[in-house]
């Protein structure tokens, strides 16, 4: 279902969507009013929904939405700006499940371009579908092939040299609201620095940096380049730049970069895993939470090979199973837990105890 009051945009949706076989638009409003109204008859298997509109905006839409259809989909079609940002994380902390940026001048190419290369696998991804070839990493089993969750076996741990340096955590669809859940469990006086690549373009990362700061005993920061890699922080990854981890002269400093995009994404959890393997080896924890495709089960393949400890969130508490799934069946996963125990574990392994108001 659309839910947009652009007669541009519903079009451009319309038209695209209905290129895929897989895919068909059961009805459309121009607010949320209309909206709501039409889901008992429409009964939609996923909503896509823009934020400005007249008589029921996409932020009041949202929990009444969610009276109705508690557990359907959710998808923020919003602009890339600061107000259109900062709305969308709005709309994630109320219960919506994914976004996607349309283009602010509502070009028709543009749109339908942003629509079939960002939009139909996110749909398909929420939806249930299996995971479109380019997901694939080569040589993984093709989508009749797939382990089930429940026959994945995770790997022993091995003996390390020491406990973990450092914390690294990849994520995408559902990330705001995993870290939300996650990062305010992380102590004050938590002795790891802590990296995190989520997949997200300019402004919302800087924007849920700060968010997330609000929310936790340690600093939630943007990645500034040169700064020195310590405790006290933890460090979020720019939108369109990887960031890395690099040893310089004795000390460990973040970087970023614009090198290519690796799994259609920049920043990647790839190219950051692979730096943190090979700066601190087997001294990492990596951890992979809920997000689609397959970024990060190389940076994970470098890390296993380094002898460091990957954990990964379980199928029944991520938005999407595509990250950690695919680290999970590649057999490289130490644990694969939900996320109200992943928290847990990252303390266990750093042997702190939870903030006081976590505990209680």
């Amino acid at each position: 279902m659309i839910v947009d009051d652009s007669v541009v945009v519903r079009k451009a949706l319309t038209s695209t969507l209905a290129q895929d076989p897989d895919l068909n638009v059961a009805g459309w409003a121009s607010n949320g009013r209309l909206a709501i109204a039409r889901l008992q008859t429409l009964r939609p298997d996923i909503i896509l929904l823009d934020i400005e509109m007249p008589e029921m905006n996409g932020l009041e839409a949202i929990p009444e939405i969610r009276k109705i259809l508690p557990k359907i989909p959710i998808v923020m079609f919003s602009t890339l700006s600061v107000s259109g940002a900062t709305s969308t994380l709005d709309a994630l902390a109320l219960g919506a499940t994914d976004y996607v940026t349309k283009p602010s001048n509502q070009d028709m190419g543009a749109t339908s371009q942003s629509i079939a290369g960002e939009l139909i696998p996110k749909i398909k991804a929420l939806c249930g579908f299996q995971s479109p070839a380019r997901f694939r990493a080569p040589g993984a089993p093709k989508p009749s092939e797939v382990i089930p969750s429940a026959a994945v076996r995770v790997r022993p741990a091995s003996i390390r040299p020491g406990p973990p340096a450092v914390v690294a955590i990849g994520v995408s669809t559902g990330g705001p609201d995993a870290l939300a859940k996650l990062l305010p469990g992380i102590p004050k006086t938590f002795p790891l620095p802590i990296v995190i690549a989520q997949h997200m373009p300019p402004i919302f990362t800087d924007l849920l940096a700060n968010r997330l700061s609000t929310k936790c005993p340690l600093p939630v920061r943007e990645c500034k380049p040169g700064t020195v890699l310590e405790p006290g922080c933890i460090w979020l990854a720019p939108g369109d730049y990887h960031m890395v981890v690099k040893l310089e002269g004795g000390l460990i400093r973040l970087r970023t970069n614009q090198e290519p995009r690796e799994n259609f994404c920049r920043p990647s959890v790839d190219v950051l895993f692979r730096s943190v393997a090979a700066v601190y080896g087997a001294r990492t924890l990596a951890v992979i939470l809920t997000g689609m495709g397959q970024d990060g089960l190389q940076g994970c393949e470098a890390l296993h090979a380094a002898g460091a400890n990957i954990i990964v969130q379980d199928e029944a508490t991520s938005v999407v199973w595509g990250m950690p799934g695919f680290v999970a069946r590649a057999g490289l996963a130490e644990k694969i837990l939900p996320l109200d125990q992943i928290g847990p574990e990252i303390r266990r392994r750093a042997a702190v105890q939870a903030p006081a108001e976590v505990r209680n």
